[in-house]
């Protein structure tokens, strides 16, 4: 299960300073009185940013792991919220997806890239969507993209400065910006809340 690891850092920075040393759990989420053998598991690397470690933790009676997200980063998804934000801003600001792709990921042909940008862009609109029914206070009137978000926030980085005002409601949050799994095709859901224990799998798409 992820848990928010609340940071005002970018990716590169969690990185270099190696912010995971500092990350902590002062109880079981699940026994919060103690007993349940509630203690550190480790880490866990994260493809991108490079050099990225995610400390663990590990409940045997609740048989469940948890980690803390840094704000910084994707839930479930390689890379960072700014990464994520730059490429569906792209396809906002032009208009067009395949115009979009012709810009993106020059490496892989245009059905992948198609893919891969349509999933991004699909997550982020549907978190705003959901987002705006969890705080209709704030964001009532904003249409569910990071181009009104911008406006209505007065900010750039949208996707990090929601997850700190939704900080509460990350749990019923889809990924990647909150900690709900992705589900599956054909509507399944990834198996519990759990993390494997290599490295991150591949996200949809890549």
């Amino acid at each position: 299960m992820q848990l928010r690891y609340a940071t005002n850092v970018t990716g590169a920075e969690y990185v270099s300073r190696k912010l995971w040393r500092e990350a902590t759990l002062s109880c079981c989420p699940l026994h919060p009185g103690g007993g349940c053998g509630f203690a550190r598991h480790g880490t866990y690397r994260r493809v991108s940013p490079p050099g990225t470690l995610i400390t663990r933790w590990y409940c045997p009676e609740g048989r469940c792991t948890f980690s803390l997200l840094p704000d910084c980063l994707a839930a479930r998804l390689s890379g960072t919220l700014a990464e994520l934000e730059a490429v569906v801003r792209h396809v906002e600001q032009t208009g067009s997806l395949e115009a979009a792709c012709a810009d993106l990921r020059p490496d892989i042909e245009l059905p992948g890239v198609l893919r891969w940008v349509r999933w991004r862009v699909a997550a982020v609109h549907f978190s705003l969507i959901v987002l705006k029914g969890l705080l209709p206070e704030c964001f009532r009137d904003c249409e569910p993209t990071l181009g009104a978000f911008s406006r209505c926030l007065g900010v750039d980085d949208v996707l990090v400065t929601v997850r700190r005002i939704a900080a509460a409601f990350l749990p019923r949050l889809p990924a990647p910006l909150g900690f709900v799994p992705r589900r599956r095709p054909g509507g399944g859901r990834d198996r519990a809340r759990q993390h494997r224990t290599g490295t991150d799998p591949p996200a949809l798409g890549q």
